[in-house]
């Protein structure tokens, strides 16, 4: 036995339960100083480890000292929010006076503890096991002998210390990245600078910061890089064995004008008995990515693509996410088909799931189809050709999407901002959500449920797409939103249903609040994540649901064709996912997490980018979100700002936090209510946007 499982023992049995190192070191015997200094090393260790604590020098079992470990998420006012490992605990708030020296990000040991005024949701930091931020982005300002960082991370409280010889020869207002090498009790951190990125408030140093502070990978490795060149540019004879061959139906893609890449295609045919024999047609991504291979692992990394105005991070190299994978038109290019005869009342008769070989006829765009849709005389004759498929694409996906409304499945309209660069200029629009757009989600909403109940009646592991009901907490908050802007509801948060979200959407659609309550919704509704264990999707009323039509940019998607195809040869292969599917699962749901908060960071700051052109500028807005400390409001083109309470008409002001109001007097502000704002300033490197009230304007007295 080691010293370290004899101490292990002894703490589990209560032998050195209460003891201080020096009472140890007698009890085993040790008098050296190098074996207590190497004992030493042993208690930290194992505190680390979480099996024993320290109160007041003496050491017990982890579990007898009422320490917590978890991880420190920390305010810009000081104050921090202490988050468990184990979920079956609260969270706790940590007072700055608490946090005895933990960052943001830190893991730590904390403590319950009885707050000032009597709370019992409050705790202080015990001890800071392992460092969250060993290295962080930020703005460095020069002094005559050193200089300082201050971080882009607000909840990082303090700046960091950089001695003369650290600074890489930065200069004041330069974005850095710098590496934390030694922490002070009480004093800010010290670090190094290792990398300039350029100078701040340029929007591309600007976005390598985010990318640099977000671990974001960039690049390929060399052995990804290295593997490519065993993948082909074109469909050959061999690939294409075994397959069902389509290449001569009238199969066409639709996607936004500035799509990357081409991973789903559809077909339509009407049989002679009226029905529709749908085909819904999906890159065969996992031919050229195969288990166990390097581009394989860096794909699995990754996880998922991530999309920004001006560029996208791929999780696949270019050679298959625009090229051999990608459903151009006019080549040939091997896919999985989902091919479904579907009633005209869109009813699934029969289905079957096929490798196959495909050739695009078409390119389409949202735009085109829109424009066919909508009897444009001159683009219908140009697509004659395709033009009784797209009405009968249209057709069938109005009956599919009315169904899910009457199922249940939650349709929130939000106003997603539409950005993009052209020849270096920031482009800010609305995102419409056209039938066009509307058809082919309907169509891969079709595939995904008919894959996912397919493997799910198959009992084989599965990666599935699941989304639970909101939390108790969540719909009380939803409903208090509603009741404090005067709406009445039928149901409560013991007595709901999904349909009962239609309805409220329906019944507002035509209030200047209604984008209001469904961004309220949206964020009152849980994750999406993806599981291993069928749980049902929520929001879109499916009993089974997974990602099948994405593969390119997805990795749960390729995980489905994989399994998909495995099963297809020999049903009992399938078992051989058993243990990877959970992995797969978590791991894809944190990649999502964050390829989500980084592309939202990276459209704000295209948002305050565009918005700084506008400054002074007078605009109509509707009051988006209600604080105590001033109001943010949205304009029509979906940029966010916000008035400060200091720039609201003087008077003292009352934050009514049920009715989500701010009043002084005649002065209210209340959410939803339409309202004139200046734009004053618009700051890139912090990407906020600060509005002020049109003057003259008397649209908020009430």
């Amino acid at each position: 036995m080691t010293i370290k499982e004899l101490l292990i023992q002894n703490f589990n049995n209560k032998t050195f339960s209460g003891k201080t190192a020096k009472q140890i070191f007698v009890s085993l015997g040790i008098t050296k100083a190098k074996d207590k200094d190497a004992m030493r090393k042993i208690f930290d260790e194992l505190e680390k480890e979480s099996v024993i604590g320290r109160v007041e020098g003496k050491f017990y079992a982890f579990e007898d000292c009422g320490y917590i470990k978890g991880t420190i998420k920390t305010h810009e006012r000081g104050f921090a929010f202490f988050t468990p490992q184990d979920k079956t605990l609260g969270e706790l708030f940590i007072p700055s006076r608490s946090l005895n020296g933990a960052f943001q990000g830190d893991t730590v040991l904390a403590v319950k503890v009885v707050g000032k005024r009597g709370s019992t949701d409050e705790g202080e930091v015990v001890k800071v096991l392992e460092r969250g931020k060993p290295q962080l982005v930020g703005t460095y300002y020069a002094e005559r002998t050193y200089g300082f960082v201050v971080p882009d991370d607000r909840g990082f409280t303090k700046d960091i210390f950089i001695a003369g010889k650290n600074s890489q020869n930065a200069k004041t207002g330069s974005k850095v990245v710098c590496n934390i090498i030694s922490y002070s009790d009480g004093k800010s951190p010290e670090g190094e600078i290792v990398e300039v990125l350029g100078f701040g408030c340029d929007i591309a140093t600007e976005e390598s910061a985010i990318l640099v502070e977000n671990k974001v990978k960039q690049t390929f490795n060399e052995e990804t890089i290295y593997y490519l060149r065993n993948i082909p540019d074109c469909v050959s004879e061999k690939d294409k064995f075994g397959r069902l061959d389509l290449t001569n139906e009238l199969i066409i893609t639709i996607d936004g004008d500035d799509s990357r890449d081409f991973d789903d295609a559809i077909s339509l045919t009407i049989k002679d008995n009226g029905n529709y024999q749908v085909g819904v047609h999906i890159a065969d991504v996992t031919h050229y990515v195969r288990p166990n291979t390097p581009i394989d692992s860096e794909a699995l990394e990754r996880a998922t693509s991530i999309y920004f105005p001006d560029r996208v991070i791929p999780m696949l190299p270019e050679k298959l996410s625009n090229g051999i994978c990608s459903l151009n038109q006019g080549v040939e290019r091997l896919t999985i088909s989902c091919l479904a005869e579907v009633t005209p009342s869109g009813e699934v008769v029969t289905y079957d799931i096929k490798p196959s070989v495909i050739k695009s006829k078409y390119r389409m765009t949202y735009k085109k189809v829109q424009g066919i849709i909508d009897g444009d005389k001159d683009l219908r004759k140009e697509y004659l050709e395709i033009v009784d498929l797209i009405d009968n694409c249209y057709k069938l996906s109005r009956v599919l999407r009315a169904n899910r409304k009457k199922l249940g499945s939650i349709v929130i309209e939000t106003k997603e901002s539409y950005i993009f660069v052209v020849e270096d200029k920031i482009v800010l629009d609305k995102r419409l959500n056209t039938p066009a757009n509307q058809l082919i989600e309907e169509f891969m909403l079709l595939a995904n449920t008919i894959v996912a109940r397919h493997c799910y009646y198959l009992d084989i592991p599965f990666v599935y797409r699941t989304h639970e009901k909101p939390t108790d907490d969540k719909i009380k908050a939803f409903i208090d939103f509603l009741k404090g802007i005067s709406i009445k509801l039928s149901w409560n948060e013991k007595n709901y249903h999904p349909q009962d979200f239609n309805a409220l959407l329906e019944k507002i659609k035509q209030e200047p609040y209604y984008n209001v309550v469904n961004s309220v919704l949206l964020r009152s509704m849980q994750k999406a994540k993806y599981t291993p264990e069928n749980i049902g999707h929520f929001g879109l009323a499916f009993s089974e649901y997974c990602h099948f039509t994405s593969p390119i940019r997805r990795y749960p998607d390729l995980m489905v064709h994989r399994i998909l195809k495995s099963v297809i040869k020999d049903y009992n292969s399938a078992s051989k996912y058993e243990e990877l599917v959970g992995e797969v699962s978590e791991h894809s749901s944190i990649m999502e997490r964050k390829a989500d908060e980084v592309e939202r960071q990276v459209d704000k700051l295209y948002v305050t980018a565009y918005m700084y052109d506008f400054i002074g500028e007078e605009f109509v807005g509707v009051i988006s979100g209600v604080t105590s400390f001033g109001i943010f409001v949205e304009l029509e083109n979906s940029a966010e700002g916000l008035i400060r309470l200091e720039n609201l008409p003087r008077g003292y002001y009352t934050y009514d936090e049920k009715n989500f109001t701010l009043s002084s007097g005649n002065n209210i502000f209340k959410l939803g209510d339409k309202i004139n704002v200046i734009v004053e300033n618009a700051n890139i490197s912090t990407r906020e946007i600060d509005f002020v009230l049109s003057r003259g304007k008397d649209n908020f007295k009430k």
